[in-house]
C-alpha cells in the first residue's frame, strides 16, 4: 500500500482547475480549490480497493503567472 498519492493541479484555461495523479490514471477537475480537495477524495477511494488506498492525497499546485518585464 502506497502511503501517498500526489496530485498535479493546475489553473484550467477555462476556469477552476485540474488535477492529475503522478503514476495513476486518476483525473478529476472543479470549479474552486475547495471542491477539488473533495472531487481528489472521491477519485482515490473511487480507484482503489480499501485496503490499497493511500493514507495521504497531496496536492501540488501548479501556476504560471506572467509579468511585464
Amino acid at each position: 500500500m502506497e502511503r501517498e498519492i500526489i496530485f498535479l493541479v493546475e489553473e484550467a484555461v477555462e476556469g477552476g482547475f485540474q488535477a492529475k495523479a503522478l503514476g495513476h490514471s486518476i483525473f478529476t477537475e472543479a470549479d474552486t480549490f475547495e471542491e477539488l480537495k473533495t472531487m481528489a477524495q472521491d477519485a482515490v477511494s473511487c480507484h482503489f480497493e480499501p485496503a490499497e488506498k493511500p493514507s495521504l492525497i497531496r496536492l501540488h499546485l501548479v501556476k504560471d503567472e506572467v509579468i511585464a518585464a
